[in-house]
């Protein structure tokens, strides 16, 4: 097909990958300048190898053909390139069938050294990616019978594959849509590769400090004595060229000077000097920098290409980076701490692991938790995130058997569908409690037609969905985040959301109740749960006891009010005791005075969190209980519509611009994905329907998201709209339906018959279909959409449509 543009690809093409053994790779569009490093490339090739991929016995690759790779246009014609520091080590392609413009031939080259290292998926997949985004939903590929390795990479890549033998050369047919088995292989694989590269971030054996000065309370030097203070056993080296010693250690004048090998290098210069130490540090063999300097991404411009110049650098080097713009990191491993921080305090060894994206907040961070006596496996300042992201701290938790509890202050995102899936994943066996400002006037309008006439969602709410989603813990405060926490770390989630109160006082009482109650609990009825103030400890010994033996009782909140009893140790000492008896249920108290874990609330490991007020311990506890609901539901499934014809609805969006389309296309198009549509409403409507409106916007940081609310003016007024981030599950479409405080309308309000609400689930769930197959489609509202009474189904009676440009789907 003759190319009529040069196009390098949209820039979401080029990003980083990990190798099996954690080694990072660059992935990109080729470049015409490519051309002399794919003649280099070719020249290590084994004969092998360059039969495989030419499917004979040819010797070499002419540099004809080479330079012919690079001259492509990224659109029918696609070819990345993955590249190990300088060094070009793989090729994939993919020509648009002149005949057939949905479907592509794919080859795939790898350099004999770096095969078996998992190279051969990740440019499969990106592959797969990049050709979805141009319209081609078919790869085909030749290859040679006896090239085993290429063969077991497209049938253990999770894609829908077909494969012909016909002799000496195999037909492999391959889908290039994402299916869920893909993503899991897809995660599986990244998940031993993102271990991998964090080790020697997390688990060093040696340490450097470059920056680290002779003066005390400057950076490097605070770093340098927390490491050598804290119990870190392996060698640290001081970095100086103006120093001989740094606080009793002999100091070095540059990395290329240590007198041995060296794993974590922590970077505490100015920022126009970190690049260089990075290119020594990858020249001495580091696995990872940790860079606390600033002056990059957040001081402007000029510090944004600094920035990208100091991660280039250590990608080129295969090294992972923490920052810039971070205060350091904090990891108990085999009985050792590394303390890589100039943070003064260290809480307790515990089970909590935290990733913040503010270094100036981790100092707040670590001080409070030491007070509260929270106790930290480890804790990560990720700063301006360049490399290392939440996602990869999160595969490293998912493994870490001293991590129970993972705490995430998040300011911005990377991937958000990675994120999910990620913790999706771990949230299932560990809770993870989050802090994210939401941003309210982000708002994105579902499209096709005036404010006020179609629902709306935003970043927050679409943020909200995600983490709902995910099962992840939102609070909207550092300190409710702790609140949490410090329940999760010393109790066992909530086996319900039913509460006993045992108070001595009878106002805290009842607004632990109110508190309960505004935090989705019940409140049980348990007897002698006010024992009055001359309650004595073995009257609180006795009700806690009868309170968590009860089976109606699924958690205790225990308050305690000092002035009306004389024996403070004493109650604290009964209330342990007899939580200690029933260690299933979860309890926590307020004894309005003590916050934190207070030496008298813990026996035999187990500890009581302590509140100062009342309606903390509430709050936690209901976040804790609704976690807790999360993770006993069903996991939910991502399910594929069967009857849609993807193929005529991509050829319809083949034949229209982008923009607004017109109603009839609009129609057109959810017929194709089996969403009835009406043609005239019948006069006079239908007297038992309910109409709902169902929406599709693109929010800017999180993609296509879903909305759903009664097609009325005042569901948006009220605020009764539910939203959720694609894909939908099978768990997802009925969660989303029964949220909305209208549902009592679709469930036979007032005697009214039931609509059928298991059609709308399936609508929901084709409608989220239709948006991940088709990236074109941004916005979609389907309003009314008349859900009928007992099996009548539903039906579309009006539908808008807007399309994106092909590249703007791409990209």
């Amino acid at each position: 097909m003759a190319r009529t543009r040069r196009d390098e690809g949209p820039a979401s093409w080029e990003r980083p990958g990990l190798l099996r053994d954690g080694r990072s790779v660059l992935v990109r569009p080729i470049r015409a300048d490519d051309a002399d490093a794919l003649i280099a490339f070719s020249g290590r090739l084994s004969r092998r190898t360059i039969s495989y991929r030419l499917l004979g016995p040819v010797v070499r690759i002419s540099p004809e053909t080479l330079r012919a790779w690079a001259d492509v246009d990224q659109v029918d014609h696609i070819a990345l390139v993955a590249t190990l520091g300088t060094r070009l080590i793989a090729v994939a392609r993919c020509v648009r069938a002149p005949d057939e413009p949905h479907r592509g031939e794919a080859t795939f080259t790898v350099e004999d050294d770096y095969q078996e290292h998992g190279l051969g998926t990740l440019l499969l997949e990106r592959l797969a990616q990049a050709a979805r985004a141009r319209g081609v939903v078919t790869l085909t590929a030749d290859v040679l019978a006896d090239n085993t390795r290429m063969l077991r990479t497209f049938a253990g890549s999770g894609y829908r594959t077909e494969t012909v033998w016909g002799g000496s050369v195999v037909q492999v047919t391959m889908t290039t849509d994402p299916a869920g088995q893909v993503m899991a292989r897809s995660d599986r694989r990244e998940h031993v590769a993102v271990r991998s590269s964090l080790r020697p971030l997390l688990r060093p054996r040696s340490v450097a400090v470059v920056g680290a000065g002779r003066r005390a309370k400057t950076i490097g030097h605070e770093i340098l004595r927390n490491l050598l203070a804290h119990g870190f056993d392996g060698p640290v080296h001081p970095v100086n060229p103006h120093a001989d010693q740094i606080a009793g250690v002999n100091a070095y004048p540059s990395l290329r000077d240590l007198p041995g090998e060296v794993d974590l290098v922590v970077i505490a210069v100015p920022a126009e000097n970190a690049e260089q130490v990075v290119l020594d540090a990858a020249a001495v063999g580091a696995g990872a920098v940790v860079v606390v300097s600033t002056g990059f991404g957040e001081s402007g411009l000029d510090g944004l290409d600094r920035e990208r110049r100091l991660v280039h650098a250590a990608r080129t080097g295969g090294m992972r980076l923490i920052g810039p713009n971070c205060m350091g990191i904090v990891s108990r491993f085999d009985d050792q701490t590394l303390f890589a921080t100039f943070a003064p305090r260290i809480p307790p060894p515990g089970p909590v692991s935290m990733s913040s994206q503010s270094g100036p907040l981790g100092l707040a961070v670590l001080s409070h938790a030491e007070q509260l006596g929270l106790g930290f496996a480890s804790f990560v300042s990720i700063g301006n995130a360049a490399d290392v992201s939440t996602s990869d701290l999160l595969q490293w938790w998912e493994e870490d058997a001293a991590t129970s509890v993972v705490l995430l202050h998040l300011g911005r995102f990377g991937n958000p569908r990675k994120f999910a899936r990620i913790a999706r994943r771990i949230a299932a066996r560990k809770p993870i409690v989050a802090v994210h400002a939401g941003s309210p006037t982000l708002w994105e309008e579902v499209p096709g037609g005036p404010a006020d006439d179609e629902p709306v969602t935003g970043s927050d709410a679409a943020l909200d969905a995600l983490f709902q989603q995910s099962g992840i813990i939102r609070t909207r405060s550092l300190g409710a985040m702790f609140d949490v926490a410090l329940l999760l770390a010393n109790q066992p989630v909530p086996g319900g959301n039913r509460v006993a109160i045992v108070t001595n006082a009878d106002g805290p009482g009842a607004l632990t109740a109110d508190a309960c109650q505004a935090s989705g609990l019940v409140v049980t009825g348990h007897a002698g749960a006010n024992l009055g103030p001359g309650a004595t400890p073995s009257d609180y010994r006795a009700s806690v006891d009868a309170a968590l033996t009860d089976p109606a009782v699924d958690a205790l909140v225990v308050l305690y009010v000092p002035p009306l009893v004389r024996h403070v140790a004493d109650v604290a000492a009964a209330i342990a005791t007899a939580a200690a008896a029933v260690p299933h249920k979860t309890v926590v108290t307020s004894f309005l005075s003590a916050p934190g874990l207070p030496t008298l609330l813990r026996r035999e490991g187990r500890a009581i969190p302590s509140y100062v007020f009342p309606e903390a311990a509430a709050s936690a506890l209901g976040a804790a209980a609704a976690y807790g609901a999360w993770r006993r539901s069903p996991a939910g499934v991502v399910v594929e519509s069967g009857d849609a014809d993807a193929a005529a609805a991509r050829a319809l969006l083949d034949s229209l611009p982008a923009g607004p389309v017109d109603p009839d296309a609009a129609r057109a198009l959810l017929r194709h994905y089996g969403i009835p549509v009406a043609e005239q409403p019948a006069a006079g409507g239908e007297p038992d329907a309910v109409d709902m409106a169902v929406g599709v916007a693109t929010d800017p940081v999180f993609g296509p998201v879903v909305t759903l609310a009664l097609a009325d003016d005042y569901a948006d007024l009220v605020g009764d709209v539910a939203v959720r981030v694609t894909p939908l599950s099978d768990r997802d479409a009925p969660e989303m339906v029964r949220s909305l405080r209208a549902f009592p309308l679709l469930d036979g309000w007032r005697e009214a018959p039931r609509c059928d609400v298991g059609a709308l689930e399936e609508m929901l769930l084709r409608v989220s279909a239709m948006v991940e197959d088709l990236p074109r489609v941004t916005g979609l509202a389907i309003r009314p959409l008349r859900v009928f009474p007992d099996r009548g189904g539903v039906a579309a009676l009006g539908a808008r449509l807007t399309l994106a440009t092909p590249d703007e789907a791409a990209g």
